[in-house]
């Protein structure tokens, strides 16, 4: 059964990328919050279908549309020392080089208190203040 949210109608575009920030106080009273709010916070979903259903909405401009999307991989930076299988708890290290090509790898927001499984390596990454980095896929575990 296919994941189905709304989405404003100006950003409804098949195949395009969002990341779900989390439900807005202004949508309280809706009565389609739930189907607004199913997402994972912090999470980046990709638009796979668009439905002919649309909704008035009093954030969007315009109205809603109902879409099918598709959770997709989440893709981070880790500590050289782990492998791929190995379950770790992920921390962002701190870090202020906001100009790093590797800046958002480094940021993504996790649960610090969650488990994730490392499915795959993907390369090493330089690090501008010397962390031992490595990218890689991960998922919840």
């Amino acid at each position: 059964m296919p994941l189905v949210t709304l989405i404003g109608e100006k950003l409804a575009k098949e195949e395009s990328e969002f990341i779900y920030l989390g439900p807005n106080n202004e949508c309280r009273n809706c009565k389609l919050k739930t189907v607004c709010f199913n997402l994972k916070i912090g999470r980046k979903y990709k638009i796979t279908s668009i439905r002919d259903k649309r909704h008035n909405c009093s954030i969007h401009e315009g109205t809603v549309v109902v879409v099918e999307v598709s959770e997709l991989p989440i893709i981070t930076t880790i500590e050289k020392n782990i492998s791929e299988g190995a379950k770790t708890k992920i921390e962002n290290k701190e870090c202020e080089s906001i100009g790093c090509e590797n800046y958002e790898l480094c940021s993504v927001p996790l649960n610090k208190d969650k488990t994730f499984i490392v499915v795959k390596i993907v390369e090493n990454i330089e690090c501008p203040i010397g962390y031992e980095l490595q990218k890689a896929e991960i998922s919840e575990g």
